[in-house]
């Protein structure tokens, strides 16, 4: 596996909406292990194709849902991995939730965005077949957040307030 570079804004990659993903190959197969390990080795718990500069429809996500409750209780949760190929929104919650997001590909910023708090998603898997999934709170805010950036919208575009953390304030990063 490779770690691939993840780019910054301005890179105009960032702002354009990503294609349809169409050959589940050997080298897709690759791609998708190289982003789990840039990802993991970033930190984050999100990463889409066009952060490295690829123009695909392709995200992953590992997120372990409760996972700061029970990190502050000494627990070990396992995180759940989600490979998201040619990902849709079909359905959202009216419920909506604030929450503070930061981003790999815009480092030393966060922003408040309001989020929906359940969503469903139907995808390809890895191997090119259906899925669908119905996320909620911290997990339904990441997939809206890399769904965002395969159509090139970034966090800053829909954050209320935007402003550089201080040295002792946890950054979440996608």
């Amino acid at each position: 596996m490779t770690l691939r570079q993840i780019v910054h804004l301005p890179a105009p990659i960032l702002r354009r909406k990503a294609k349809p993903v169409t050959k589940f190959d050997k080298d897709l197969q690759t791609l998708i292990d190289d982003m789990v390990e840039t990802m993991r080795e970033a930190p984050g718990v999100g990463l889409a194709a066009p952060q490295i500069d690829l123009p695909m429809q392709l995200a992953v996500v590992e997120y372990a849902e409760g996972e700061e409750e029970e990190a502050n209780e000494g627990k070990e949760l396992k995180k759940k991995l989600y490979v998201l190929i040619n990902p849709e929104i079909v359905k959202v919650s009216e419920e909506k939730v604030n929450g503070v997001e930061g981003c790999l590909s815009i480092p030393g910023l966060v922003g408040e965005v309001e989020r929906h708090n359940q969503i469903q998603v139907k995808a390809l898997n890895r191997h090119g077949k259906p899925v669908k999934y119905k996320v909620e709170g911290w997990t339904a805010r990441i997939f809206q957040h890399e769904i965002d950036h395969l159509n090139g919208v970034l966090f800053t575009d829909r954050a209320t307030r935007v402003w550089k953390p201080s040295e002792d304030e946890e950054t979440p990063l996608d």
